[in-house]
């Protein structure tokens, strides 16, 4: 077959298994699961193997040592998925839930049903335990999925293919419901993002110019999240020795994800004497600072920040520092720079902290708390998919519910409609 063909013939056997998926049991669903954890450790050696080829090829092209990290099978990587599919065995399944029901006044029964979104499409890159747990996510859903995972990637998501129809069939569930892309040609892409009558969501996960080509380029709905620029403002009213471990935590616990911190605020009644303490722990954490005039004015140890640093997702230890007048101001700047991806103030005083909550627009606003939290496993979800920054049709960390719908249901005793 052509590439076109061969995508097309993905997606049409994925749409096949998305509606036999529709009757199946929980207690089925989560048997598949145990099964995927089992084969994990009963095969370890054939997928470490595997993922030896991908290294040995990634080495040769000159991957960075953080790619090889993220793409490299360990045996804790291993365990890590089988502890994350046996949790997500706990986990309740929102399929088939019956919420809101009410009575009309003509004696007709309303409610909403939780329902599978249908076939998602997986475009990510690196990460093979993202194989995984993108499936099993799906899978706990009732939705069928078919993944795309990077080129530098590919053997190691073949045995997990391999490894992952084994699973389905030991619980005779159709083996379409989890595919992966068998090509590694970047046109295979292009392909699947025409395919909107067979597709019914695209969740890309990697690099902001891999979720803006996919979001050019489809067709068919996508959940977005360019970039995690967060910000932390510091209040006049904060609880000084309470900010200075949020913002630490924020910004060096891990700095190469997407809601570490990116951008400091800080009042101007307290700037002068409480900045000079913050720069201190952050150059003592290795932490490189670009500011505004008047942070640089405070503290010679912050650099000038340039046009492109404010906004910037540095995903490193840099941070850009502002100084800011009042709440409005640093209201003013997230809008201006943020990434509706995590927002935290740090405040003693209810009223202002109620303000940040309601008038700051993000997917996870937060009260003296780390940005480091706005992460699904960290909020209760158990798991995500991803995290999204546009509201359609789900806002923040994906978990299992938000990898459904609802439809209604309707019960009647014969009513017409005059």
């Amino acid at each position: 077959m052509t590439l076109e063909q061969t995508i097309l013939d993905v997606a049409q056997r994925a749409k096949v298994a998305s509606s036999s998926l529709l009757s199946l049991s929980t207690i089925t669903k989560n048997r598949v699961l145990v099964k995927v954890a089992e084969l994990l450790i009963e095969e370890k050696e054939a997928l470490q193997s595997a993922n030896s080829k991908d290294l040995k090829i990634g080495a040769k092209k000159g991957l960075s040592a953080a790619l090889l990290d993220r793409l490299r099978l360990t045996d804790a990587a291993i365990d890590s998925m089988v502890t994350a599919l046996h949790e997500l065995c706990a986990l309740p399944d929102p399929t088939g839930k019956v919420e809101d029901f009410v009575k009309r006044p003509n004696g007709l029964l309303v409610g909403r049903m939780r329902i599978p979104l249908g076939v998602i499409a997986m475009i990510y890159e690196s990460r093979p335990n993202v194989t995984v747990d993108a499936a099993a996510l799906c899978l706990k859903t009732g939705n069928a999925v078919i993944l795309r995972g990077g080129s530098e990637a590919i053997y190691s998501n073949l045995a997990l293919a391999t490894l992952l129809k084994k699973a389905l069939i030991s619980q005779n569930v159709n083996e379409d419901a989890v595919q992966i892309i068998p090509v590694t040609d970047r046109q295979a892409i292009d392909v699947l993002l025409t395919l909107d009558e067979l597709i019914d969501l695209v969740i890309p996960r990697g690099g902001e110019s891999l979720i803006r080509f996919v979001s050019k380029n489809s067709r068919i709905p996508v959940l977005k999240h360019y970039k995690g620029v967060c910000h932390l403002f510091v209040d006049k009213d904060a609880d000084l020795a309470k900010a200075r471990h949020l913002v630490i935590n924020s910004k060096t616990q891990r700095p190469g994800v997407c809601n570490a911190l990116e951008g400091l605020l800080i009042h101007q009644d307290i700037a002068a004497d409480y900045l000079p303490v913050l720069v201190t722990a952050l150059t003592e954490a290795g932490v490189q600072l670009r500011g505004c005039s008047k942070s640089k004015a405070i503290s010679a140890q912050i650099g000038i920040a340039t046009d492109k640093d404010w906004g910037m997702e540095f995903l490193d230890l840099i941070l850009c520092v502002k100084v800011v007048k009042d709440f409005d101001e640093a209201k003013s700047y997230i809008q201006q720079y943020g990434s509706k991806h995590t927002e935290v103030i740090v405040t003693e005083n209810y009223s202002t902290a109620q303000r940040f909550l309601t008038e700051i627009d993000a997917s996870a606003v937060m009260v003296n708390a780390s940005t480091r939290f706005n992460d699904g496993g960290q909020l209760g979800l158990g798991a995500e998919i991803g995290i999204s920054t546009t509201k359609m049709h789900a806002y923040g960390p994906m978990g299992l519910e938000e990898l459904t719908t609802r439809k209604f249901i309707v019960y009647g005793q014969g009513q017409v409609r005059e």
